[in-house]
């Protein structure tokens, strides 16, 4: 039977694939379980929709009365250019790097699992940051049952692995068996690549995907320890290799996430004054001077008549409209 689905429901979800906070989230999936035709063509999408409202608010409860929550929070609000989780399985070196990308001194030790809980921190590229957040390791020994609703804000994430690790086959090719459970799906297409994703259903994440191999110092320069990962784990993910005791990659691994972000720095400009070329606003590649004016403020958007465009090659003042994309380094000068 088809489902057909109301314009209120599609505008509610809508409203949800667009959301970033989890709270935004749960009151768009209870809008669309208000609007949902209830018949038998829609049964298997509303228990999908229930599951979901159960699991985020159970994610959101604040502590009972007289109570104290039970633990820091498992969502990590997005910050800076685009938010990287970071993946792997147990001793992966994923902690060590988070740690020396972004000096947030994240607990790091020999033995596994001494990553609980997100842990966010900013690493500079350019003169913008990146917000990377390190996440437990992922294992059938310690499951994660909140990883879902963790990785669903971030805009891609780097999968760390000691390929020098005897059963790093297995491990890899675990992580992606319990990611799939929880409806996460590891992607080799990036925003800035201009492939379309295909069609999936509203509830599977997909998450663009940099394999990172750590501890680059103890691989062999052949490639032989990638090469078997890709052929027997069957993934085919662009890749890194970097070194917290050399450095090796670091400046790499910022500049590679920069640019297939796709994002995009727009400056702005007070009439009559020079620009604040020190603190850019971020938007993706598509984006129009309505978006950057959003950022600015939501009342300079709802107002905006037009702006005067000074660009990085091609214009110099000139008069732009809303729906005007902008491109990185352009500077806006905002009327409303």
């Amino acid at each position: 039977m088809p489902a057909n689905l109301t314009p209120a429901y599609k505008t509610a979800e809508g409203h949800y694939r667009n959301a970033r906070e989890p709270a935004d989230r749960l009151d768009a999936l209870k809008e669309m379980l208000r609007a949902i035709p209830k018949h038998k063509g829609t049964e298997h999408l509303q228990a999908d929709i229930k599951a979901k409202i159960k699991e985020l608010s159970d994610e959101l409860a604040g502590p009972r009365k007289g109570g104290a929550k039970t633990g820091p929070p498992t969502v990590v609000r997005p910050d800076g250019a685009g938010q990287i989780a970071f993946l792997g399985p147990p001793n992966s070196g994923k902690s060590a790097l988070h740690a020396a990308l972004t000096g947030s001194h994240a607990p790091v030790a020999d033995y596994p699992f001494t990553t609980q809980y997100p842990m966010p921190g900013m690493m500079p590229v350019h003169d913008i940051a990146i917000q990377l957040v390190d996440l437990p390791p992922i294992s059938v020994e310690h499951p994660i049952p909140w990883i879902s609703n963790a990785l669903y804000p971030a805009d891609g994430c780097l999968l760390v692995v000691d390929l020098s690790h005897p059963g790093v086959v297995e491990r890899v090719i675990s992580l992606h068996d319990l990611l799939g459970e929880r409806r996460v799906i590891l992607t080799d297409r990036w925003p800035a690549d201009g492939d379309e994703e295909p069609e999936r259903d509203l509830f599977t994440k997909a998450l663009p995907t940099l394999l990172v191999g750590s501890k680059a110092e103890r691989l062999d320069e052949s490639g032989e320890e990638l090469a078997v990962l890709e052929e027997l784990a069957g993934v085919n993910y662009p890749y890194l290799a970097v070194s917290t005791e050399t450095g090796q990659g670091f400046d790499e691994l910022g500049t590679w996430l920069f640019d297939h972000l796709g994002v995009v720095r727009v400056y702005t400009k007070i009439p009559g004054k020079d620009p604040d070329m020190d603190r850019p606003y971020t938007v993706r590649g598509g984006a129009t001077v309505h978006d950057v004016a959003l950022l600015v403020h939501r009342d300079i958007a709802e107002g905006l008549t037009y702006a005067r465009a000074w660009g990085a090659s091609d214009f110099d003042a000139q008069h732009v409209g809303a729906d005007h994309q902008v491109e990185d380094g352009d500077i806006l000068e905002l009327h409303s």
